[in-house]
């Protein structure tokens, strides 16, 4: 893509900002990937030094061993849970929220950037859950990776609850859990509700989480697509830029800006 195509692209998404009122951002791995956070399926990516089996609530629950292999990987210094930081695709995110213009996030992703970045929670729907913390499958408390990394690191290998000895769980949502119910269906409601959805770093392809764009699109709402690789939905946007978030969404929401302010 020549340096024109991107800036004729760069602004008619740009319009499209200026003249909405609900953004909802639909995010997936692509963002964290720019962040140094491994995705899952690609090559070198999770699955490729983890057995995706030991990620069901059912081996969790049961196995000791497994409890133990899912915590190392909470400290394995390749997957950055906790410690990486929010790159310029996240922190352009959160400058629409500065504008007045975003309705809601709506993330495949589970490391919490998004809040890092400045993002209001309540403003995050987090479909799969978030790895930045851990919670008590008992008590329902929840206590920060960080603090977790340091229980780890001092050799306890299956960490209990502090608070009542229940068992400790990541809060991401593992194989054979239900995805959160009123996460979910809260984030339709904004994906139906909104005006402009922008897609950023998903290939749309793992469900029912990749039906939010579609949603929005079904519901009348404009459609930009960031992404380096085709999705499902590239015939329905009105504006396609295959790049990175960072390397774009920064000119695009700094374009906003100056049209927002004359």
């Amino acid at each position: 893509m020549t340096e024109a195509i991107l800036a004729e692209k760069v602004e008619r998404a740009a319009d499209l900002i200026a003249r909405s009122q609900r953004i909802v951002v639909f995010t997936g791995a692509g963002i964290s990937t720019e962040s140094g956070i491994p995705d899952f399926r690609s090559p070198g990516g999770i699955w490729t030094k983890y057995d995706p089996d030991d990620f069901t609530i059912q081996k969790y629950q049961s196995s000791q061993e497994v409890r133990k292999k899912v915590w190392r990987l909470m400290i394995d210094p390749d997957m950055k849970f906790g410690s990486a930081d929010p790159n310029p695709g996240h922190l352009a995110i959160a400058e629409l929220q500065t504008l007045g213009k975003l309705y809601a996030v709506v993330t495949q992703n589970v490391d919490g950037l998004h809040q890092k970045a400045g993002v209001h929670d309540e403003a995050v729907f987090e479909l799969h859950g978030d790895m930045s913390h851990a919670k008590c499958l008992k008590c329902k408390t929840h206590y920060p990776s960080e603090q977790v990394v340091q229980w780890l690191e001092q050799g306890i290998e299956d960490p209990l609850c502090p608070q009542c000895f229940g068992m400790l769980k990541p809060a991401g949502i593992f194989f054979g859990e239900q995805l959160p119910f009123d996460v979910l269906m809260e984030a339709e409601k904004r994906c139906r509700s909104c005006d402009l959805c922008i897609v950023i770093g998903s290939s749309l392809q793992v469900y029912p989480a990749a039906n939010m764009p579609f949603y929005a699109v079904q519901s009348k709402a404009k459609l930009v697509i960031i992404n380096v690789s085709p999705t499902p939905l590239d015939s329905m946007a009105e504006v396609l830029v295959e790049a990175k978030s960072g390397t774009v969404m920064p000119r695009i929401v700094a374009r906003a800006g100056q049209m927002l302010a004359g």
